[in-house]
This record gives C-alpha cells, sequence and structure tokens, in this order.
C-alpha cells in the first residue's frame, strides 16, 4: 500500500500519519506527506499512489482542484476536511469516503476499511465517472452507463448511446464506489440493474443477463442466486 497524504496542517498531518501507519502496519509500503496543491502534484507525477488522503483548503488553495485532475486516476480517494458542505460533490466525483474534521481515530479507521470489507453504499453515490480523452478529462454521467467490462487493470464503460469510455480504475474500486444499482454480476463484468431484462438460463447451468438492448452478459454460478433474487 503507498499513500499520499495531503495536509498543510502539520499537527493534523503527524496525527493521520500515525493513524494511518497504525491502521495499515506492515501493509504500508510507503506514506508521502505533501502540504500543498504543487508538491502534491509531483508526487502523483512521480508515482500514482493506492489511496489519495485529501484536505480541501490548503493555505488557501482548494484542494477540489486537485481532485478533479486525478478523478479518473486508479487509486481511491479518502477527502478529510472540515467543509463538510463539499461532501455531496466529494462523493459525486468518486470519492471513496469524507471524512469530516475534527475527526476521531475511529471515524478514521471506518474509512480505511472501506477499502477492504464490504459495506453499504453511500447515501451521496457517485453521479460521475471521468475518463481521459484527448488528452482531456471527459465527465460520463453514472445514469449514462449500461455495464462496464473488465479490460485488463483498467474498465471499459459502455454507454446508453453505443460509445465506450476507459476508465483507470478497476472493476474491484468502481464495484466500491457505483450506487447499489450497479451489481457485479460476473468477474469480468458490472451491470445496470435497471437496463436487465432477464435471466436466461442455458444448459449446463450456465447464466446470462438479457439487457434491453437486446446484448447478453455472462452471470458467474457463484453471484447467480443473488442476481436472481434482486432481477425478481
Amino acid at each position: 500500500m503507498n499513500i499520499l497524504l495531503v495536509e498543510d496542517e502539520a499537527r493534523i498531518a503527524r496525527r493521520l500519519e500515525r493513524m494511518t501507519r497504525a491502521f495499515f502496519g506492515p501493509q504500508l509500503a510507503s506514506l508521502t506527506v505533501c502540504e500543498s496543491l504543487p508538491m502534491a502534484l509531483r508526487a502523483l507525477h512521480t508515482a500514482a499512489p493506492d489511496l489519495l488522503l485529501l484536505d480541501l483548503n490548503l493555505n488557501g488553495q482548494d484542494g477540489f482542484d486537485l481532485l478533479k485532475s486525478v478523478a479518473a486516476g486508479a487509486f481511491h480517494t479518502i477527502i478529510i476536511s472540515a467543509y463538510t458542505e463539499k461532501a455531496i460533490t466529494a462523493f459525486a466525483h468518486g470519492v471513496l469516503d469524507f471524512v469530516p474534521k475534527p475527526f476521531t481515530e475511529e471515524r478514521l479507521t471506518q474509512a480505511f476499511a472501506r477499502l477492504t470489507i464490504p459495506t453499504a453504499k453511500p447515501e451521496n453515490a457517485l453521479q460521475f465517472l471521468t475518463v481521459k480523452k484527448q488528452g482531456s478529462l471527459v465527465l460520463i454521467e453514472v445514469k449514462e452507463l449500461r455495464y462496464i467490462k473488465g479490460a485488463g487493470i483498467y474498465s471499459e464503460l459502455h454507454l446508453l448511446n453505443g460509445r465506450k469510455g476507459l476508465h483507470d480504475k478497476s472493476l474491484n474500486k468502481l464495484t466500491q464506489l457505483l450506487p447499489a444499482s450497479f451489481e457485479r454480476i460476473h468477474k469480468s463484468y458490472i451491470a445496470c440493474l435497471t437496463q436487465a431484462e432477464k435471466i436466461i438460463v442455458q444448459e449446463g447451468s450456465r447464466y446470462q443477463l438479457l439487457l434491453k438492448s437486446g446484448q447478453l452478459l455472462p452471470i458467474g454460478r457463484s453471484r447467480y442466486k443473488e442476481l436472481r433474487s434482486k432481477i425478481n
């Protein structure tokens, strides 16, 4: 686990570093602390972390500028900020959690646990996915997704209009962020259940999900029963 901590208050940065090291223990390979946006951007361009811990007020600079620039990244982001009125916007842009200041070790631990332990979807769910296109960042509304297909370490977004986009986050990471209407139906597929027509059962205990578009997606055997209860 490589973690980048962006926090301009030295006292809080030391506290966060101590709690982070205590939680991850030997899993933590490196922890880099930056006190400004320029330092954070240089660190991100040098080596992308597995987790970004980000304050939103950095000596008067807006941490959202950094968040927007890295929203298409493969890593997760946890916001730690006193600006709770920005939580809805932060979740809409794909952060894993928003920890309000002042924070307790219990609340920070809860946020860290979301990296490895399945939890309920956040109330303010992801509304946009950011993809890189021709050197710029493009926002795709989650409601425009039909399904997502794993493409190695990336994810291939299939849209209602027939277009595709490539996202840097893996299926596992997107599963943690997407609203409850999206279901992991196969090791290589996430489907939007509002686009599901029915489940087709084939010989040899093989299952497929028929979408309203007429497309067929494979269903993993271990996921069939749970998916059937949700479709019915």
